[in-house]
């Protein structure tokens, strides 16, 4: 398994600062469905909800002052061990959706999330997901959670 990125911007780096815990457990994002992402009825297509939750997972971890590339500089890479989706109404093309994001828990060498996919205007549940993300290094060998991914005291 290769997971070393292909561009010396990516060096390792240990000296990175990052925070002494996570803050933020919990992150809404709006998703507006762009037209490629649907199929001709202007339904979105079923692929493209895990894209949204790794969105949703990029920005919870911002919202905690965290960028993967900081992390990946620093030899520490999550890969998606397990997805579940739920479909329970369609989305549609051009409409305003809400995308929350819960950490919901953090083992010594996993991350759990959980995602509700919202239309704000009626507040029905469009879709639900789950993923399970592994701690791997730079080799794609597990490695323990990072001390600074556990809530903050």
């Amino acid at each position: 398994m290769r997971v070393k990125p292909r561009t010396s911007d990516y060096q390792m780096n240990p000296e990175l600062k990052f925070p002494a815990g996570t803050t933020v457990q919990e992150h809404t994002i709006q998703i507006v469905p762009r037209y490629a992402e649907t199929d001709q009825a202007g339904v979105v297509h079923h692929t493209v909800y895990p894209v949204w939750f790794e969105m949703g997972r990029t920005e919870l971890l911002r919202a905690n002052g965290l960028a993967y590339s900081d992390l990946e500089k620093a030899g520490i890479f999550f890969v998606v061990a397990e997805l579940t989706v739920k479909y329970r109404r369609p989305a549609l093309y051009d409409e305003t959706l809400d995308l929350t994001t819960v950490c919901t828990r953090i083992t010594p060498a996993r991350v759990e999330h959980t995602y509700t996919l919202k239309r704000p205007s009626t507040g029905l549940v469009l879709c639900e997901g789950t993923t399970i993300l592994a701690c791997v290094d730079a080799e794609g060998k597990p490695r323990r959670m990072p001390d600074f991914m556990y809530p903050a005291e």
